[in-house]
């Protein structure tokens, strides 16, 4: 590449000195700092942060304003929307039942989506071929094996589902269980949510009717 093209990259996102980066498809205002690997063919939105060591591989998206906190690797395959969170170490695969002397094509590789707003908490695994849904918010430390519902909160090893989350980051009062249809209130930031088959759905509800709710 010449030293003008590098310039006019220069001035449309921030590589550290120390980072390798081959992909040019790449947003405005991303930063991608000391040690972090993107392979040619990488795809990253506008606004991203790409942390120390952080390796992608040229088969990944990611949106705009996602967060890749170091130490985290992703493969082919992996797409993540945007104003994703991904904590420190989180672990993707795109594989699930590999063998070091079986070479497959990525077409037969599983893919793994995380969708819009999602928080995936440091070191937590997630298995390959399955969806995270929008505002879920994966502890730290969980082992995710199958998808997972919109704002649902999951911990531990295999991950269970313990409540709900808000996107204020607060978790919501109410069970995991709760009927589909129902309501649940943040009273944090005084949102309200109604239970869906995807997991939860906020309602916009009249201020002044929100001001009478017990």
């Amino acid at each position: 590449m010449s030293s003008a093209a590098n310039s006019r990259l220069a001035e449309k996102y921030y590589v550290h000195p120390q980072a390798l980066v081959e992909s040019t498809d790449i947003g405005a205002n991303t930063r991608i700092w000391a040690f972090a690997h993107v392979l040619r063919g990488a795809r990253i939105g506008p606004n991203c942060n790409i942390g120390d060591h952080a390796f992608l591989e040229g088969g990944v998206v990611l949106g705009e304003n996602v967060t890749v906190k170091n130490g985290v690797a992703l493969w082919n395959l992996v797409t993540i929307e945007d104003n994703v969170f991904l904590g420190p170490n989180c672990v993707f695969t795109n594989d699930r039942n590999p063998r070091s002397y079986i070479k497959k094509p990525v077409e037969h590789l599983d893919p793994t989506l995380i969708r819009a707003n999602a928080t995936i908490g440091a070191n937590a695994t997630i298995l390959c071929g399955v969806t995270i849904g929008t505002y879920a918010f994966i502890g730290a430390g969980a082992v995710v094996i199958r998808s997972v519902p919109d704002y649902a909160l999951l911990v531990g090893n295999p991950s269970r589902q313990i409540g709900w989350m808000c996107r204020c980051a607060e978790k919501l009062q109410g069970a995991p269980s709760v009927r589909l249809g129902a309501r649940l209130d943040c009273l944090h930031c005084k949102s309200t949510f109604v239970r869906t088959e995807a997991g939860l759905s906020e309602v916009q509800i009249p201020s002044a009717r929100k001001e009478q709710t017990p």
